[in-house]
């Protein structure tokens, strides 16, 4: 490109570029990029320009040519689909016209922190260094699906919105939907794309704004993903979609504001997924799904309660923190598995929140809250969860099968309360000596019958097995004595068998 055709701006970006210095347009009074529409000529810079500076740009011996450009206004299309900078560029505070086209461009590294750009169309992107993105406010799509970027990935304080008019035809994605069902409605595009895109460090979020839905699906990311203070918005649709997401440590999101869902369904997080003091709102679906995925520490500390339903079918986590009153009104949790539930609750707190499942009687729910509190030696607990596990899997029971759990549970708990038949039998026990004491029973063989003791004689009757010799030699009179002999004979059996039944179940779970 011929110097002599450049505006004064241009000419200054173009000479400034053998050497990397910094072509600042930036004025005290006027800074902000979002008015950048009304810069004048002498911050204009066509994007004709940008683009024969990076690919045939003069170039000194000795020095490292880069494009530092601060405050302009870039007019018309930059193009660079599938070109090669081999420099560093920023373009920091720029108001761009149209469309960035970095379609499949390389470059050494690539900030436009603080832009504001009508969108960005960057899909298959290669980045050797950093790409920083911070502070942006973007009017459109940002696409940067299939990306590679070596270093870190900076989107921390963008704001990302569509000036667009809304796709015809789009609706609420099919949030009720099975795990592993495509939504059903299409839907406005996505507003930031980063599905199967490699970041080599972090990809570095905080504070981010988008009015859309933000997609990571199939995303792979070697560092940390940090989402604290970020506001993602898009009611009645997936605000995140990050299924099958692969993070090297840690997704921070503390104080994650979301209108939408969040779906991480086959994420693997070996670190936390930390949600804490986040609110999660998409009433009438699914706010979190998070199945199929495997956690390090999933945190829910502080958080609101959530507006919507959770489901975590089949994830395997280490630790779960998470208190009652944050889970909402529905739940799916079967095949979930976790090593340790925190804060330490009651068991009756815990147990309310099984009792929500969508699903309904879900057993290994049960099971891993009894092993969460065996594992902290909280054993009353543990009973407490198998005895109520015993109570609602009774609900599905045929007639006869519900009548005889109600006497395990009257008695003995199913096993898990046997200080019960042992209340029932001291009962019992005293009642019948004290009849038996003021009335005695007949001797069946006078001269030869033992000395007479109504607790023994109430034990014989008591105890199916145990004989004291007492039931043998007497015999009581009629009416309620006769009866009452029968009632302590019945329910010593009911109470032995009770015991035994009860006694096998609780073994058989150590």
């Amino acid at each position: 490109m011929e110097i002599n055709r450049l505006t004064p701006a241009e000419r200054r970006v173009w000479r400034a570029f053998p050497t990397g210095e910094v072509v600042d347009f930036r004025t005290e009074g006027d800074r902000d990029p979002a008015l950048g529409a009304g810069w004048g000529p002498e911050r204009r810079v066509r994007a004709e320009v940008v683009r024969a500076v990076l690919l045939d740009g003069p170039r000194r011996d000795g020095e490292i040519p880069a494009l530092r450009l601060a405050g302009a206004r870039i007019t018309g299309e930059l193009n660079l689909r599938y070109a090669t900078a081999d420099c560093a560029i920023l373009l920091g505070d720029c108001f761009f016209d149209e469309v960035p086209n970095l379609y499949g461009t390389q470059f050494r590294q690539l900030n436009l922190g603080g832009s504001a750009l009508p969108g960005l169309t960057a899909s298959a992107v290669r980045v050797d260094g950093v790409l920083r993105l911070t502070g942006c406010r973007v009017r459109g799509p940002v696409r940067l699906a299939a990306a590679r970027v070596s270093g870190a990935l900076f989107l921390d304080g963008a704001e990302i919105t569509d000036a667009r008019d809304p796709a015809p035809g789009g609706g609420p994605d099919d949030l009720d939907a099975p795990d592993g069902a495509p939504d059903t409605a299409a839907g406005p595009e996505a507003l930031l794309q980063l599905n199967h895109a490699t970041v080599g460090d972090d990809l570095w979020a905080p504070g981010l704004r988008v009015e859309g839905q933000v997609r990571l699906g199939g995303a792979s990311v070697t560092g940390l993903v940090g989402l604290d203070d970020a506001v993602l918005t898009a009611p009645g649709r997936t605000a995140l979609d990050a299924q099958t997401l692969a993070v090297g440590t840690d997704l921070r999101a503390a104080r994650l504001r979301v209108r939408g869902r969040i779906d991480l369904r086959g994420a693997r997080i070996p670190g936390q997924l930390n949600l804490a003091e986040a609110r999660l709102s998409q009433p009438g679906g699914v706010a979190l799904r998070a199945s199929s995925c495997v956690v390090g520490e999933l945190w829910l500390r502080a958080a609101a309660p959530v507006e919507g339903s959770v489901n975590l079918r089949r994830s395997q986590l280490e630790l779960l923190h998470v208190a009652p009153e944050v889970w909402p009104e529905k739940v799916h949790l079967d095949g979930l598995t976790y090593g340790t539930l925190a804060p330490h609750e009651s068991a009756e707190r815990r147990l309310a929140v099984l009792e929500r499942d969508v699903d309904g009687y879900v057993p290994y729910a049960y099971e891993q809250l009894t092993a969460s509190y065996r594992r902290i030696g909280d054993d009353a607990a543990a009973r407490t969860v198998q005895l109520a596990k015993q109570r609602r899997q009774r609900r599905g029971l045929a007639w006869y099968a519900r009548l005889w759990g109600h006497v395990q549970d009257l008695t003995v708990g199913y096993g898990f309360r046997p200080m019960r038949a042992v209340t029932w039998m001291l009962s019992l026990l005293a009642v019948a000596s004290a009849a038996y004491a003021v009335r005695r029973p007949r001797p069946l063989k006078a001269d030869e019958s033992p000395d007479f003791n109504p607790v023994f004689y109430s034990l014989d009757l008591l105890l199916p097995i145990i004989d004291f010799g007492q039931e043998r030699a007497f015999t009581p009179e009629g009416g309620w004595h006769q009866g009452l002999s029968y009632v302590l004979i019945i329910t010593g059996w009911i109470l032995a068998t009770t015991i035994i039944a009860g006694v096998t179940r609780a073994v058989s779970r150590q």
